[in-house]
């Protein structure tokens, strides 16, 4: 037992799912009567529960409810909340020093996690870094890049895609609302291409066939001459977990080097082990020439960057890439325990157990329930879409309903899709199998009671 801030006994969370009043209890709902005063209402949650602790698979509430996490802070907590080694190197930075910015007085720990990012990312070329704070932040250095080492302006993106906030990303994001509606005028020269998306692209088509289908529009509509990059999530997130089909990706990235168009690939929620390998391009053995990261990267400190090919990081010149708290000591401490957690534990192969597990479940409930329409995904990155049975009318109401059941039940998910429709499932790596199991009874009953 240890001691909070005050010097109370902290009581260990337990790696069970225990419901102690109705969710959300009586001092989360206080809570929100409070943050409804003094949060800005722009800001929104999915659950109404408000944490007072966490550690592994489980979050505790302010109620005493003990929540079986399958949603990881949208993929961030893949080493688990509070992971030993991170809190270790996160209280030793800390007791050091907190801040120096690493371009006033540069230190290790951003050299050691660029070292690190250039060992784990795919292809064995010469590969430079830069740290950042979010994905948003990446995603738009990463453009900024291309852009200067071509000489072009073009940046091609996808249907579905999700990039960020800023005022870049928000243009790079296929969706309007919530994320870009009414915040316009957006940045120029982003053109939109066809993704490879299985269930609602013509039956029978190819994953090449749909890469010659987005490469024409782009040929046509901007000329390859033109694109400084192609940017693309190789797992989409927030658009619906929608996984292209096989070829899609590689013939892609063919186009790119035959043309001197950069690709890039946003592994902002895909990588790190989450889909059973450190990142989703190699299932397919591509290997883009920038890839952005964050989210998972860190064990829940706010980092990102920016890797890729020596000759294109370098092509910027010196004061052009940066931030006053980019690459954070702290932030760098936590990431470098990150991934030896990942490594010492085989994460990527934890994510494939995982997938091993809940897949068939879920793909035993699609099977009792046409409403749903696809079960998809790689690793620890799993989706249902539910719709209408013959047309594929989106469901959303049906989605939320689950979700929100879910969470009456102690067990948080998420949902996301283009017409919100799409209920995910994104656990820490380090869920036990029971708690797991457990996880998705839930879920199952919660599908049955909303579906019928």
């Amino acid at each position: 037992m240890t001691q909070d801030d005050t010097g109370a006994a902290r009581v260990p969370v337990p790696q069970r799912r225990i419901l102690a009043t109705e969710i959300p209890g009586p001092r989360s709902k206080e809570l929100a009567s409070r943050r409804e005063r003094a949060v800005a209402h722009g800001v929104s949650s999915s659950t109404g529960v408000y944490v007072d602790d966490a550690a592994g698979a489980i979050v505790r509430d302010v109620d005493g409810n003990c929540l079986i996490d399958l949603g990881s802070g949208i993929a961030v907590t893949t080493v688990g909340h509070a992971d030993p080694p991170v809190v270790q190197a996160v209280s030793e930075q800390v007791a050091r020093f907190t801040h120096t910015c690493f371009m006033v007085a540069p230190y290790e720990g951003y050299v050691a996690v660029c070292e690190e990012l250039a060992k784990v990312t795919p292809g064995d070329h010469e590969k430079r870094s830069a740290l950042f704070n979010s994905g948003a932040e990446a995603v738009e250095n990463a453009v900024k890049i291309a852009r200067h080492a071509t000489g072009r302006q073009a940046v091609a993106v996808f249907d579905h895609a999700y990039h960020g906030r800023t005022n870049l990303t928000m243009a790079l994001t296929a969706k309007n609302f919530p994320y870009k509606d009414h915040f316009g005028p957006f940045a120029s020269e982003i053109y939109r291409a066809p993704m490879s998306y299985p269930l609602r692209d013509p039956e029978g088509m190819t994953g090449e066939e749909a890469a010659s289908r987005a490469i024409d529009q782009l040929s046509v509509q901007v000329g390859a001459g033109n694109l400084a990059c192609v940017l693309i999530e190789p797992i989409q997130g927030e658009g619906g977990f929608v996984v292209p089909a096989p070829g899609f990706l590689p013939a892609l990235a063919s186009w790119c080097a035959d043309h001197g168009i950069v690709f890039i690939a946003d592994e902002i929620q895909t990588g790190f082990a989450r889909t059973g390998a450190w990142f989703a391009v190699e299932h397919e053995g591509v290997v883009p020439d920038l890839m952005t990261t964050a989210k998972g990267m860190a064990g829940g400190m706010p980092l990102a960057a920016v890797t890729g090919r020596a000759d294109l990081m370098d092509d910027v010149h010196p004061g052009g890439l940066g931030g006053t708290y980019g690459g954070n000591p702290v932030a760098c401490a936590a990431s470098l325990a990150a991934i030896r957690t990942m490594r010492e534990l085989d994460l990527p192969a934890a994510a494939r157990r995982i997938e091993g597990q809940a897949r068939p479940r879920l793909e035993s409930l699609a099977k009792q329930h046409p409403e749903i329409a696809d079960v998809r995904g790689r690793g620890a990155m799993l989706a249902i879409e539910l719709a209408e049975p013959t047309s594929l009318r989106p469901d959303a109401a049906a989605a939320q309903a689950v979700a929100h059941a879910c969470h009456a039940q102690g067990v948080i998910v998420l949902t996301c899709g283009t017409w919100g429709n799409v209920v995910r499932l994104l656990p820490p790596l380090v869920i036990g199998e029971d708690l797991l199991e457990e996880g998705l009874e839930v879920l199952g009953a919660a599908i049955g009671d909303v579906l019928g």
